[in-house]
């Protein structure tokens, strides 16, 4: 019983992590709103959010395997987040050519890659790092 209630107990923590780290990024993207790009069918903007579900998700991976406290796991997730909006931030100030944010609003699929990959770059840079 133990096992199953710590199941879900990791389970409820991440998808609230990971719920706020999406709605912090909606609240930092100021150009669009991604919830209506991804809706009208931008996948430029939905690679780029889905590299951040994934980095966030690979952070609380590497926290549970650990061992680590729930409590623990709550610390490093909401630290993921926080590193994973600076490197938003730090991506943008890095590419003084254009802007990533219009790029991804207008559908740029390179740019969403590039994103996509950063942000599940820092998720295992930052899980390693837990290790």
């Amino acid at each position: 019983m133990d096992a199953l209630y710590l199941t879900l107990l990791y389970f409820l923590v991440s998808a609230v992590i990971v719920f706020i780290g999406v709605v912090l990024f909606e609240l930092v993207t100021t150009k669009y709103k991604d919830w209506d790009e991804i809706a009208g069918g931008n996948a430029a903007v939905a690679v780029s959010v889905a590299g951040k579900i994934i980095g966030i998700s690979i952070v609380l991976l590497f926290a549970i395997l650990e061992g680590e406290t729930v409590t623990v796991t709550l610390l490093w997730g909401g630290l993921g987040v926080i590193l994973e909006i600076l490197v938003y931030f730090l991506l943008e100030w890095l590419t003084p050519k254009f802007s990533v944010q219009e790029k991804l609003k207008e559908g740029n699929l390179a740019v969403g890659i590039i994103s996509f990959a950063v942000s599940v770059g820092l998720g295992l840079v930052i899980g390693a790092s837990i290790t």
